[in-house]
């Protein structure tokens, strides 16, 4: 379920297809994950599993693989 919740969140913030190769997904390499689409996904992610992230994991945040280890240490299970 918070698979599905997770990948939401990059559909919604990045008007992506849900066909979309989510596992290859990067930072910066493409044009709407850009510094802006950024704190937009990192809002929808804060509210969709209501937490609160570190300014550190917000700049770790870097590719969607390893935006789901970030979100363990916040207690979210994948």
């Amino acid at each position: 379920m918070n698979e599905q919740k997770y990948k939401k969140a990059f559909i919604e913030s990045f008007n992506l297809p849900d066909t979309t190769e989510f596992e290859k997904l990067e930072y910066n390499t493409f044009e709407e994950w850009d510094s802006i689409g950024h704190m937009q996904l990192v809002a929808a992610l804060e509210t969709e599993f209501d937490i609160m992230m570190d300014m550190d994991d917000i700049i770790d945040f870097s590719t969607y693989e390893k935006g789901k280890e970030i979100l363990k240490k916040y207690e979210v299970a994948f």
